[in-house]
């Protein structure tokens, strides 16, 4: 692992960095320095394994949240920067911050929203390669709101055709979802593989409400 100011990372080193296998973070929230991550282990959710807890699938279905895709992509990186009760602080500083943004406007980086009265109430985002996504980062500001993101997006990589979700590491809150960990070897041979395919972020069609729910769940239905 090295240090790389921001004048030599930019948005096309960053992509090959994720077709190797590594990724940058910060040390803080306000380090301005990135030092890249190559973890020894690392954390993948099966696409064709994805557990949706009893009650979670209840949430969805009842559609407490209005759920939007890329529609504000800066918002959901910001409110993941933020501080909270359950985080002291983030790794994703200024440089992040516009890196990804640049990933986001190529079309390599998305997001999922859930809105609550006009409110962005959770959410994550992510890095989308071949047929690779890498979630990077979610926030939950609402009960469910960052699991009900999960969910929609984890419908959205299997109708687009995705065969890999890189979570980096295996956390509580991932592993009720089917999250294991593998060796990085293992996980570089599936990387590959992965990028040499092609998937769509936007097959799956947006849909609001009960509807769009209902069309996740079909989608999950498929899998189980």
């Amino acid at each position: 692992m090295s240090n790389r100011t921001l004048s030599t990372i930019d948005s096309d080193v960053l992509l090959r960095a994720y077709a190797y296998g590594v990724f940058p973070m910060a040390e803080a929230r306000d380090d301005p320095n990135l030092f890249w991550i190559d973890p020894e282990h690392r954390g993948i959710l099966p696409l064709d394994g994805f557990h949706l807890p009893k009650r979670l699938k209840r949430t969805v279905k009842a559609a407490p949240f209005e759920v939007r895709i890329d529609t504000s992509f800066r918002q959901v990186m910001q409110a993941c920067a933020e501080s909270g009760p359950a985080r002291e602080g983030t790794w994703i500083n200024d440089q992040i911050l516009e890196l990804y943004g640049e990933l986001f406007s190529r079309g390599h980086a998305h997001c999922v929203e859930c809105w609550q009265g006009g409110r962005l109430v959770g959410g994550l985002y992510g890095v989308s390669l071949g047929a690779a996504f890498f979630g990077e980062s979610m926030f939950s500001r609402e009960t469910d709101a960052s699991k009900v993101a999960l969910v929609y997006l984890v419908a959205r990589l299997i109708a687009g055709g995705y065969t890999l979700l890189d979570t980096q590491f295996v956390t509580d809150h991932l592993s009720q979802f089917g999250t294991v960990e593998i060796s990085r070897d293992v996980y570089r041979a599936k990387l590959h593989m992965a990028t040499l395919e092609h998937a769509e972020f936007g097959r799956l069609p947006v849909t609001y409400g009960a509807e769009g729910a209902m069309a996740v769940l079909q989608v999950l239905s498929q899998t189980s």
